[in-house]
């Protein structure tokens, strides 16, 4: 979380971890969203981290962000010990060599914003340089008011952005499968979920995407990857099911009011632009 370290977060957090996340095989699990050395003091990123693990809660932090990465305080922590396997790093596109050697041998995993690190100016995404060094990335959307908030758009994005990188610096292009994966179980592995999702395999739980293979832009249908990478967009969403619940068939969302749901994004809209003088632009 953001803010300044206060005395009551220790004992809520627990209390928390307690009452609401007792056990992990349950819909949501809990994990700190530490807001990362590079904006807060060693010291209380250091509690943070040590908090995390008392409750046994995945960490999540965005390190190597434009300028802020350029001090090596990823590297401090991991010199003092506090990297490991439960931690996702988030961007790392500043980061110096021996930080992402740090993150690749302690079994920490990254996930990637490719639009938004590259719309935001955090400096180049490290698809390639954790590839080098065997570790696979997840991807996120990170920002939505700057980047379209789906998959499709991150998937292209990391796609076009390794082979380009490839080309010049003569390595491997990565595959459209390759690519799917992680969107998909890598996304599952940096969450600490690849045992419950991120497959289709017997025993997991039935979270299911399926597309529609019948619209325009993916005509004639050739290569499933290829096209779920390339060709296909939201258009082609047709169902979607978590645990096995339908949440979204023939293309429309159930069991939300998505009209109360645009009203109340468009009153919060309103309320940040009258607080904050922005002048909207017109249509």
């Amino acid at each position: 979380w953001w803010g300044k370290w206060e005395e009551r977060q220790p004992s809520w957090f627990v209390r928390a971890a307690v009452e609401h996340f007792s056990t992990k095989d349950q819909m949501l699990t809990l994990a700190l969203a530490a807001p990362g050395p590079e904006f807060t003091d060693f010291e209380v990123s250091r509690d943070h981290w040590k908090l995390a693990r008392e409750t046994g809660a995945r960490i999540t932090a965005h390190v190597g962000v434009g300028s802020y990465g350029q001090d090596a305080k990823v590297q401090e922590m991991g010199e003092a010990g506090l990297l490991g396997p439960d931690t996702t790093y988030i961007h790392c596109t500043t980061l110096n060599d021996t930080e992402i050697q740090m993150i690749v041998d302690t079994g920490g995993t990254v996930s990637l914003a490719s639009p938004v690190e590259m719309m935001m100016g955090h400096g180049m995404p490290p698809i390639q340089k954790f590839l080098d060094r065997g570790l696979r990335p997840s991807l996120s959307v990170d920002v939505e008011t700057n980047v379209p908030g789906d998959m499709f758009n991150q998937m292209r994005s990391v796609l076009g952005l390794q082979r380009a990188l490839a080309a010049v610096e003569g390595k491997a292009p990565i595959s459209t499968r390759e690519v799917l994966e992680y969107a998909t179980i890598e996304g599952a592995r940096a969450n600490g979920l690849d045992s419950k999702v991120g497959t289709l395999t017997p025993g997991k739980q039935a979270d299911l995407i399926m597309l529609r293979t019948d619209r325009v832009n993916v005509t004639p249908l050739n290569d499933p990857a290829t096209a779920v990478v390339v060709g296909m967009d939201t258009g082609n969403v047709d169902t979607v099911l978590i645990a096995g619940r339908v949440l979204k068939r023939k293309g429309q969302l159930l069991h939300v009011d998505l009209q109360a749901v645009r009203g109340v994004a468009s009153d919060a809209r309103d309320h940040v632009v009258e607080k904050s003088g922005f002048k909207v632009p017109s249509i």
